[in-house]
């Protein structure tokens, strides 16, 4: 037999670092050893949390619906380049007890998406955290998918958290994602409901740090640090539409329009109209 020790299975990022397993001389633990522990485990950048605002959904997430029997993930399958959905339990071969729905952490990276926004807008973006790099997208039909390689309004999805941390995605069309269930038996995502009922509320877990960031940003932003009334058009060009070095280039269009925009809550699709008047981004 080989002597080699077997490699820990625990999904690592790229950029985390490896937590060092303490050392006890007495295996007796009081409750405030245990109370810091805890605290200790909850302040790790890479420690999965409930976001309590929709500010704080942002950077790797592990989207999660409560099914019965089993809750399901939105997982995102690179080979056919398509989102599916399945049981958390999919792989589980004992009759141990399950963790609870809030204990789930992802297993694999199929199953974590990457939360962006465009500065100064309410909206987000959702990539997959595998393949390509795809956004998840959904027509007036209310068709969803994840094969778009640029994003734009049918890719910005606006997250409604509820009192009891729960999250819902509101498309461009004003309708809910939410799980379908297909023929076959078959669940599937679709994004033409409504209302918000038990299929279009969603678990949404996100990395500590990130949710550390926004509370920071915020902090500032009350402390007027951050100046929320400039638009930084530039910026927002070199991250979505780059010309060769990374060089920049904005409109020489009047800015007025972007402060409209941005009072009016459409600031995302004027900088993208912005963008595509530029005539230098095919996906616009």
């Amino acid at each position: 037999m080989s002597s080699e020790k077997p490699r820990p299975t625990k999904l690592k990022f790229k950029g985390e670092k490896s937590k060092k397993k303490r050392k006890h001389e007495d295996s007796e633990e009081g409750p405030s050893t245990r109370r810091r522990r805890k605290e200790e485990e909850e302040d790790a950048p890479e420690t999965w949390v409930f976001p309590e605002g929709p500010n704080e959904i942002r950077g790797p997430a592990f989207i999660i619906h409560p099914s019965d029997p089993s809750p399901i993930t939105i997982t995102y399958d690179s080979t056919r380049g398509r989102i599916v959905l399945h049981s958390v339990d999919k792989d589980k071969t004992d009759d141990s007890e399950s963790p609870s729905i809030k204990d789930r952490t992802p297993a694999e990276v199929s199953q974590v998406w990457v939360v962006t926004r465009v500065a100064g807008s309410p909206t987000i973006n959702l990539r997959t955290g595998v393949g390509e790099g795809k956004f998840i997208s959904c027509d007036k039909h209310g068709i969803v998918s994840a094969d778009r390689e640029a994003r734009g309004p049918q890719e910005e999805w606006t997250p409604v958290v509820f009192p009891d941390g729960m999250v819902a995605f509101q498309n461009v069309y004003e309708k809910y994602l939410g799980v379908d269930e297909v023929a076959g038996g078959q669940l599937s995502l679709r994004g033409d409901s409504e209302e918000v009922g038990f299929r279009e509320r969603f678990w949404v877990k996100v990395q500590s740090k990130y949710k550390k960031e926004a509370h920071d940003e915020e902090k500032k932003r009350k402390e007027g640090l951050i100046d929320v009334s400039s638009v930084d058009e530039a910026g927002s060009n070199k991250m979505y539409q780059a010309w060769g070095a990374g060089r920049s280039v904005v409109s020489s269009a009047d800015k007025t329009e972007l402060k409209k925009a941005r009072k009016e809550g459409r600031l995302a699709e004027a900088l993208l109209e912005r963008r595509a008047k530029l005539k230098s981004d095919r996906f616009c």
